[in-house]
């Protein structure tokens, strides 16, 4: 069943979400060749308890994704080939590379989540590319959402997109709704057909996120049993943000 949340529940989820944009720019500055995946979650949880001094008790933010299904970390590290919930390591970033950072946290019992892909070091024209055409396909997922139009219309607005610029949507991952949980009803595709779908009403949250390949769509687990990688091995993009359905648009609340 999909939650309608309340303007007071979307408030917090903005202010939650707020705090997340201030941790991200903040990891965001860290990616650069040499650095482990592992020092990024080191840092990442640090930045969570950074911002949670300055917080009463009961207001503590806490990862959202650290325990969930068996997550060892708080950050997902996903780089070139691998989609999304690469468990960070020792692994170190080299130039050229790139790599999807996914966090979330829970702020006053609400999640927020977002996820951006960063070029590390000078990359090919191709690759620029792949991450420009990406966070484009969001930007165009998230203009359709407003009451009356479809989730089958978000998802193929992003499909038509991606697919005019030579790339494919993965099809076995998915948006999702969010709240008191990090993962609600309903799942968001990133393809579909117009008007399909559940209708979008004033006080829906939810998470769009195209992921985004060169290749083949085909997906398979990471050999840690986590992650999710291309089949064919070929490069993968992945932008998110938590997004709010309002009286007559939207409001990201990751913004």
């Amino acid at each position: 069943m999909i939650t309608i949340k309340t303007k007071e529940e979307i408030r917090i989820m903005r202010e939650g979400g707020k705090i997340l944009v201030g941790i991200m720019k903040t990891l965001e500055k860290k990616v650069k060749p040499g650095i482990s995946t592992e020092e990024l979650n080191r840092a990442a949880e640090a930045l969570i308890s950074l911002s949670s001094e300055a917080l009463a008790k009961e207001d503590k933010i806490k990862c959202s994704f650290k325990g969930y299904q068996n997550y060892p970390a708080c950050l997902c590290t996903s780089i070139n080939q691998e989609i999304v919930h690469a468990v960070p390591s020792a692994r170190t970033l080299k130039t050229g590379d790139i790599i999807s950072l996914d966090l979330g946290i829970i702020y006053k019992g609400y999640h927020s989540d977002m996820a951006v892909t960063l070029a590390v070091g000078k990359v090919a024209p191709d690759t620029q590319r792949l991450i420009r055409i990406t966070k484009k396909a969001l930007k165009r997922g998230i203009k359709k959402v407003q009451p009356g139009n479809t989730f089958g219309d978000i998802g193929h607005t992003i499909q038509k997109y991606v697919e005019s610029q030579g790339f494919n949507v993965v099809r076995d991952l998915c948006g999702h709704g969010i709240g008191q949980e990090l993962h609600e009803d309903p799942q968001i595709l990133n393809y579909g057909r117009k008007h399909t779908g559940e209708e979008l009403k004033t006080g829906m949250v939810f998470c769009l996120e195209p992921m985004v390949t060169v290749g083949d769509f085909k997906i398979k687990k990471s050999e840690d049993g986590q992650g999710y990688e291309t089949l064919d091995g070929s490069l993968s993009c992945h932008f998110e943000h938590t997004i709010a359905v309002t009286k007559n648009s939207y409001k990201i609340l990751t913004a």
